[in-house]
Order: C-alpha cells, then sequence, then structure tokens
C-alpha cells in the first residue's frame, strides 16, 4: 500500500509540477524559421491533428546559445501509435523507453511522448539495479511530468513554434544567462537512475562554458564507479560525443578534475601521468577539435588510437622485454590493449580494426629504404599513419625529421624520391643466375662429376 501510495506521489499524480514561465518571442528571439523545415512540417503535423507538439531540449538550449543545433528533437503528448499512423516514413525504436524516427527527406526527426513520473517499482512498467540504475520505465505522463524527468535545467525548455513561447519549467532560461549547470532535483539519485549523466554534466560544461553548481558537482567523484555498471556500448556513445564535440581538450580537462576519466579509459590515468604521453594525447585532442569546429570529417578510430599508443608503446616494450622479437610484440601489445579497453567501452569492430592498422603502420614509416616506401603509399591506411606518426614527431616523440621526409617524399618526382632513399636501402640489383654448361650426356642442371671436373 505504501508503495502503491509513494508512486503516486512520485508519478505526480498527487502533488503535480510547478506552472512553466511562458517566455514570449519578444523577450528571446527565436523566430521559427530558425527551425528546421522538417521539424516544424513534424510540429504542424501533429498540432494540426490536435496533439500538443514542442521542439524541445538541446535545441532550445543551443537557439538561446545563439548556436546552430545539430538535431531537433520533438516531444508531444501523441503516444508513439499516434505518431507512427501519422507519418507513413516512421518506425517506432527503443526499449528502454519507446521512440519515434520520423524521415522527412534525408533527415530523420526524433519524436517522444511526454514522459510520466516514474512508475512504482513492483509495476511490470519499472525495472532498476541494484544500484538505482533505470533499466526500464515506460511510463507516458503530461508536459510538466516530462520536465521533471529531464536531467538538466537547461535541457527542459520546450519551443512551441506556432506561438513562438518558450515554455520553462526550472528557471533553465535564467540559468543559461548565469552560465550555470544545474541538475533537476536531488543529483545523488538522478545520478543513480542514470550514471551518464555525470558524464553529460561535464560535456555541457566544457562545450558550454558552463559553471557546475555546487549541488550538482557534489556527488560526482563519490559516485564515479556507478559508471562500471554502464553497458559499454552506451558508455562508447557518450565518450564519442564528449570527444567529437569541438571541446574534447576541454572535457579531458574536466574529467580529469571531476575524477571521471578512470571509469572510461581506464588506460588514460596512466598515460596522462607521463609527460610525453599527456603532450600527446592532449595534441590529439586539439587538432580534433579544430577540425570538428572547421566542419571537418574526423575519425574516430584515429582518436581512440591516439588516445591509447603511450599505452600500447609501455606494453610493447614491456613484451619484448620477455624476449618477444620488435614487430611480434608489438601485434601482442595492440591486442592486449584492445581487449583491456574492451572490457569498459566497446569500441566497435571497424574502429578497433583501423587503429590497429594505424598503430602497425608507425615502426614501418621508420624504414626509408628501398621499396618500402613506395609500398606504404599504397596503402589504404597511410594517409590515417602519416597523420599520427606527424602527431608523434610534433610531441617530440619521433625526430621531426622523419615526418619531414615523408611530407617531402609523398610530393617529390622519381629522381627527388631516388636521391632521398637512405643509401643502405638502395634496390639491390638482381644477380643472374649464370647457367651452367652442359656436360656430355646431361643437362645444364645436373652437377659435374668429380671426374669430369678433374679432367
Amino acid at each position: 500500500m505504501i508503495t502503491k501510495f509513494l508512486g503516486r506521489v512520485f508519478s505526480g499524480r498527487i502533488f503535480r509540477a510547478p506552472q512553466p514561465k511562458i517566455i514570449p518571442f519578444s523577450s528571446h528571439g527565436i523566430a521559427r524559421e530558425r527551425i528546421s523545415s522538417h521539424a516544424l512540417k513534424v510540429t504542424q503535423t501533429l498540432q494540426r491533428h490536435d496533439f500538443a507538439a514542442f521542439v524541445v531540449g538541446g535545441a532550445v538550449r543551443d537557439l538561446l546559445l545563439g548556436r546552430e543545433p545539430k538535431d531537433f528533437d520533438i516531444a508531444t503528448d501523441a503516444t508513439p501509435e499516434d505518431v507512427r499512423r501519422l507519418f507513413r516514413r516512421s518506425r517506432i525504436i527503443g526499449r528502454r523507453f519507446r521512440l519515434v524516427h520520423v524521415m522527412s527527406g534525408a533527415d530523420t526527426v526524433e519524436v517522444s511522448t511526454f514522459r510520466g513520473g516514474h512508475a512504482a517499482e513492483d509495476s511490470e512498467a519499472h525495472a532498476s539495479d541494484e544500484h538505482g540504475r533505470i533499466l526500464r520505465d515506460n511510463v507516458f505522463g503530461d508536459q510538466q511530468q516530462d520536465a521533471i524527468r529531464r536531467d538538466f535545467t537547461i535541457n527542459a525548455l520546450f519551443y512551441d513554434p506556432a506561438s513562438q513561447e518558450i515554455w520553462d519549467y526550472h528557471d533553465g532560461v535564467a540559468d543559461l544567462k548565469k552560465r550555470r549547470l544545474r541538475m533537476i532535483g536531488e543529483p545523488g539519485q538522478r545520478y543513480r537512475e542514470d550514471p551518464v549523466r555525470m558524464l553529460r554534466a561535464v560535456r555541457f560544461a566544457a562545450s558550454y562554458g558552463l559553471e557546475i553548481e555546487a549541488g550538482t558537482r557534489k556527488p560526482v567523484r563519490a559516485l564515479a564507479g556507478l559508471l562500471q555498471n554502464v553497458p559499454a556500448a552506451r558508455l562508447f556513445d557518450e565518450m564519442l560525443k564528449l570527444l567529437l564535440s569541438g571541446y574534447a581538450f576541454e572535457c579531458v580537462t574536466k574529467l580529469r578534475k571531476e575524477g571521471l576519466h578512470g571509469g572510461l579509459l581506464p588506460l588514460l590515468d596512466v598515460i596522462l601521468e607521463q609527460p610525453l604521453g599527456e603532450r600527446f594525447v592532449m595534441l590529439a585532442l586539439k587538432n580534433t577539435d579544430e577540425r570538428v569546429r572547421a566542419d571537418k570529417p574526423v575519425s574516430p578510430a584515429f582518436l581512440f588510437a591516439s588516445l591509447l599508443w603511450h599505452e600500447v608503446l609501455a606494453t610493447w616494450k614491456s613484451i619484448e622485454a620477455r624476449g618477444v622479437r620488435g614487430i611480434p610484440a608489438l601485434y601482442q601489445a595492440m591486442e592486449q590493449v584492445s581487449q583491456v579497453q574492451a572490457e569498459k567501452l566497446a569500441i566497435p569492430r571497424r574502429f578497433g580494426t583501423d587503429m590497429k592498422e594505424i598503430w602497425a603502420l608507425q615502426p614501418r614509416l621508420l624504414q626509408r629504404s628501398g621499396r618500402r616506401p613506395y609500398r606504404l603509399l599504397e596503402h589504404p591506411r597511410f594517409r590515417a599513419g602519416y597523420d599520427f606518426l606527424l602527431l608523434r614527431c610534433e610531441s617530440g616523440e619521433v625526430d621531426a625529421a622523419i615526418g619531414e621526409w615523408w611530407t617531402r617524399f609523398q610530393h617529390a618526382d622519381e629522381n627527388e624520391r631516388q636521391q632521398m632513399l637512405t643509401p643502405e636501402g638502395e634496390p639491390k640489383k638482381r644477380r643472374r643466375r649464370k647457367r651452367r654448361p652442359k656436360s656430355e650426356g646431361g643437362t645444364a642442371n645436373e652437377t659435374p662429376s668429380a671426374d669430369s671436373a678433374s679432367s
């Protein structure tokens, strides 16, 4: 009886959330033309069929900060089945909470039904692990309850394209103005429900230049170990968002400050304790940030290869010390580091394969003789391996002259390339095999007899 009563309390059926602040267009200045045409079409269709529909979360936050949103998510009181019926090109996804992906042109708009308060623990709709992490909580509700279920105040903002108003339930707009990141509800409990929120706090704070509010920060260090209970695939997705945010350098710095980095990349602790390794990693992160901000393509495989390279180096030396020869020792080291990392962060196989190829190219790039440089230029991962080598040169790990040599060699003509090859590696002329004279009654391949040799 008590459990059911508490379930009713926390689901919002007895105590209602406060009414939102309605912020008019004249105050925030975000015109509906700033919304993507695809998201606008989805909200208009839903509203035309008497459903509530709002652009929600990160898109509203980004627009208020003067940034261009990458995605425009929609929240509605329509059920997934209702949404599915309205949009021919759509599909229902998700186990933890059902969503609808509406395909519009080449874009996909994510539509979620307003979430209700947490279901009672004895309900079939609710499931959590022994640490309090919610595994299943498929409860639909109203907009007020949905706002409570969101993580941070700056993400609980709803924009109505029809009226051009922002509905703000938790003073998220005020927090944005104060450059403050604040958790909705009791932070410790919210982190237990979903430990990934600790990583999101770091990413938002670093990416948007926000200060994590004291109460929101306080439980993080003590609860950091809960990240080990998060599925490796989900942890990888969140880590990738962090590293490709355009503010990876700031994010990793803040991860260290909050004591979270050890739970993500178990080997990163060791790397960042080595001056050379730390310089290499930070250079890789800065280069990645520059590419992201310039809208240039970024390879996750290259980035993770950079993060783990110095642990590969250390493991390689350790295996060589046990008597294993150079290249076989390197391959053992690559496999060992990858396996340890996979226990915590599920790096997809396609990235893991590329990482190993980048690592394997490094000793080959030190060989600048004979036909080897020519063969390397034809390798499908040469460019990634070369860029990785330049990063090693810049960090001081490898002589800068080697990187300069490869830069010249790529663009040189054949005569210059021949002159650049190191002397000891000049291709040897093939010796022509001398044909043995035929002996009487024999063939050219027969060995002369002792008698014939002496005569």
